[in-house]
């Protein structure tokens, strides 16, 4: 399974951090910025793969559990530091959950939105990983 924790860069100062991200951070051109906020502990977002897109997930504020899926493996991931990302390769399947309060994902990916890109039904995931 093809994922990685990123160290996001940060300016220290007594008067608040700075969490800076440039072209050398992530290994693709980012291409949409696009961040979850007001989620219900309760919910789940994502559930779905990507055919070509890759991402990094930031928790911007509070903290989520990423559940990552290859087809033979289960990863949990928390993300709850606004200096980490985490970089998802394309073809896998992954579901955000365990919201807590306040929580913000910043999503940075490498293509715009593209529908024919997602795989949305986790049985034709399976299929593709044959």
């Amino acid at each position: 399974m093809i994922v990685e924790i990123i160290e996001i860069p940060k300016i220290e100062n007594s008067l608040g951090n700075i969490g800076v991200i440039e072209n050398s951070v992530i290994p693709f051109e980012i291409k949409r910025v696009y961040y979850l906020y007001d989620i219900p502990s309760s919910a789940k977002r994502g559930g779905h793969a990507h055919k070509d897109l890759q991402q990094v997930l930031i928790a911007i504020s509070g903290s989520f559990d990423v559940v990552l899926k290859d087809g033979n493996t289960v990863k949990i991931i928390t993300l709850n530091k606004p200096d980490k990302g985490l970089l998802i390769n394309y073809n896998i399947w992954r579901e955000l959950e365990n919201f807590s309060s306040g929580a913000v994902c910043l999503v940075l990916a490498s293509d715009i939105f593209k529908e024919e890109d997602y795989i949305r039904d986790y049985d034709k995931f399976l299929m593709s990983k044959k």
